[in-house]
């Protein structure tokens, strides 16, 4: 993982006295804080560091913060860095939708008081940042074994394109969305059937994951499922295990050239982190915190064996694990 003194922030203000507060603000992160003092500085800057995160000041002169956003948003090296805009205009709903149509992710109020509420929002991009970039890295091992195991041309170009032109980050808690999550299981499918080894995959749900939501609010909803699929990513120990968001509260974790005993240990442990985390939970009938129930399927694929076969099982034992009362980890039998 990147150390903190690694991660680049860019904040720009006209005003020596409004970058100097806002670089107060950050010096608790111990992150690099990089400096501009006009849009047309920040975007020259945008060329020399990787971003995690860019605080823009609204009201500038030859430049304003809208054009800056917009500007970044039309370069493919720079149009996933989370934008916040940092302004003391009236909040009025057509600087607001004007902000978000230029890529904005959030505002804040000048003045700045709630510094906590501002270092909260800060690390939550910059854990996603340290996501992306665990990804990229698991990608590039990716690559490397499959041109080990001597895949055709053709399979290999289709991989790398998918790569190349897929969106492969979940927005939200910066692991694999379903597309990336889609083209390993495919490659991981085909590696298994080649070699006749183990592959085994888990499908994990938040319990009463839809009550925590209509009671705590959306905003902590997704902070729970940021902290969960960060504790899921660091559950798993090899380079090439793999987890990926299915959609909504559900994860899907893939683990090649790993029989039932040990994958059924893995979800063990992951249950066990995911409690750990003692996210409260008091509306839930199974604990006072956030739970997590998981299924589980292992097996050395078929010919015929699909991807969607194998999710339908793994699908199975989690609804198992829900009827036999949630926070359990249940493995896959036939009938």
């Amino acid at each position: 993982m990147n150390s903190m003194k690694n991660i680049n922030i860019l904040i720009v203000d006209d005003r020596k006295e409004n970058l100097l507060v806002l670089e107060s603000i950050l010096e608790p992160l111990s992150v690099n804080i990089v400096k501009a003092s006009s849009g047309n500085e920040a975007l020259g800057l945008l060329f020399d560091y990787d971003f995690a995160v860019a605080l823009l000041d609204v009201q500038m002169p030859d430049m304003d913060g809208f054009e800056v956003a917009e500007i970044m948003r039309s370069s493919e090296r720079t149009c996933h860095i989370p934008i916040i805009f940092v302004t003391a205009i009236s909040v009025e709903e057509e600087h607001i939708f004007k902000g978000y149509d230029s890529g904005a992710v959030d505002y804040l109020l000048k003045p700045l008081k709630d510094t906590k509420i501002i270092l909260s929002k800060i690390k939550i991009f910059i854990e996603l940042y340290n996501q992306k970039q665990k990804i990229i890295e698991q990608s590039l091992i990716l690559e490397k074994k499959v041109q080990e195991l001597e895949i055709t041309k053709q399979e290999l170009e289709k991989v790398n394109l998918i790569l190349e032109q897929t969106s492969y980050f979940d927005n939200l808690t910066g692991i694999a969305n379903r597309h990336s999550l889609e083209a390993y299981f495919n490659t991981a499918l085909k590696n298994s059937k080649r070699e006749r080894t183990n592959l085994s995959v888990m499908m994990i749900d938040i319990d009463r994951f839809k009550d925590f939501n209509d009671n705590y609010g959306h905003v902590q909803g997704d902070i729970c499922l940021v902290k969960i699929a960060k504790t899921i990513k660091e559950s798993l120990k090899r380079p090439l295990d793999f987890v990926g968001r299915y959609g909504g509260e559900e994860f899907i974790v893939l683990l090649q050239e790993t029989n039932i005993e040990c994958a059924l240990k893995v979800a063990e442990e992951i249950k066990g982190n995911i409690e750990s985390l003692q996210i409260k939970h008091r509306f839930s009938n199974v604990k006072n915190y956030v739970t997590a129930s998981i299924g589980v399927v292992s097996l050395i694929p078929g010919k015929t064996d699909s991807i969607n076969d194998i999710v339908i099982k793994a699908d199975k034992a989690l609804y198992e694990a829900k009827h036999k009362g949630r926070n359990r980890v249940v493995e896959y039998e036939e009938d």
